[in-house]
């Protein structure tokens, strides 16, 4: 009953084996090998345009490095209150842009709504030299509460920071689970989710999802990596055995795996969701979309939770609408039913 991260959950059996036959023979480095070329052509493909890829090991690291190309050591970033920039990447956005300026905007679920977002714009008016121009907005896809952004929402978020001469970040730690729920709900692609909609850099997270540290930064107009590769370098991400990375991305995305493993996930948390709604006294906080639940229990079925080794998280966060008591619950590709049931039938004092 392992439901404290997706980060805990091994790679996909189908990933190590693409490892394995990487570590055959001797290739070039830092990028230069088969598979890097290959693994750049599948994302062309599953977002149906020529992109500039770049391959990195956190996605930390993949955040803070797409916004140091759009926002300069004195520019502003919009995010949300609650998003990993400003909860849980140890201020690593201001390092990488060199002191650009968070500014953390309230919304219900994770999601920022447009019009919070202008009343934030409005309260930062444009006042060279002393006051920081607005350089970004970063949204996240699925949310860091489980909720998932549909192809018009993001449209009418990008349309107010393009009239502010903002770009636009996704931060897609969980974009396959993301991509997964759109499908089945809107019957969205990849594409409609972000260079469609006006994002314009993705960080594409795999490392949630089956891989092992392996992280891309997307830019859906190559002229604005123009200097990408000498941040990459500076930072140090990047890899001289690159193809390690860029076979798992191969992998992962032949026969669509990263959507299977994905609605796995998602499956497991929407069953999951469901039987803890239903147990007396318990409360689901966010509408569960991909594969997080946001929960909170009487003390007694906590109590009795953690004795038998059930493992979550509190979450608390900016405007924490549970005041302490909510936990979040994650499920992974690796998550089966039988886990999912026992929690349950525990809970529920069966």
């Amino acid at each position: 009953m392992k439901f404290a991260s997706d980060n805990w959950a091994g790679a996909a059996p189908e990933v190590m084996q693409a490892l394995v036959a990487a570590n055959e023979g001797a290739e070039p480095a830092y990028g230069g090998d088969p598979w890097t070329r290959r693994a750049a052509d599948a994302f062309n493909d599953v977002f149906e345009r020529e992109c500039a890829v770049y391959f990195v090991g956190t996605g930390g690291a993949a955040n803070g490095l797409a916004l140091s190309c759009l926002a300069p050591p004195y520019g502003s970033v919009v995010c949300h209150e609650a998003a990993h920039v400003q909860m849980d990447e140890c201020a690593g956005p201001e390092f990488f842009t060199g002191g650009a300026k968070l500014i953390p905007v309230p919304g219900a679920h994770g999601k920022l709504a447009p019009g919070d977002v202008e009343t934030a714009l409005a309260g930062y008016p444009s006042r060279p030299p002393h006051g920081s121009p607005f350089a970004a907005l970063t949204i996240t896809q699925g949310t860091e509460y489980g909720t998932v952004y549909a192809p018009a929402e993001i449209a009418a978020l990008t349309e107010i920071a393009r009239a502010h001469a903002m770009k636009i970040h996704m931060d897609g730690a969980r974009f396959a689970n993301a991509v997964v729920a759109a499908r089945s709900t809107n019957g969205a692609a990849p594409a409609d989710l972000t260079w469609r909609a006006g994002v314009d850099v993705l960080s594409f997270g795999g490392t949630k999802n089956g891989c092992l540290a392996a992280e891309a930064v997307v830019f859906f107009d190559p002229a604005m990596a123009r200097d990408f590769e000498f941040r990459r370098k500076r930072a140090g991400q990047l890899f001289s055995k690159s193809r390690f990375l860029a076979a798992q991305f191969i992998a992962y995305f032949d026969e669509s795996l990263w959507l299977r493993l994905a609605a796995r996930a998602n499956a497991a948390a929407a069953r999951l969701s469901e039987g803890i709604g239903a147990i007396e006294g318990c409360r689901i906080w966010a509408p569960t979309e991909i594969n997080e639940v946001f929960a909170s229990f009487p003390a007694s079925v906590e109590a009795r939770l953690k004795e038998a080794g059930a493992e979550f998280y509190p979450w608390v966060t900016p405007g924490d609408p549970a005041d302490g008591a909510m936990r979040r619950l994650i499920c992974s590709w690796a998550t089966d039913d039988a886990s999912v049931d026992r929690f349950l039938d525990i809970a529920s004092g069966a």
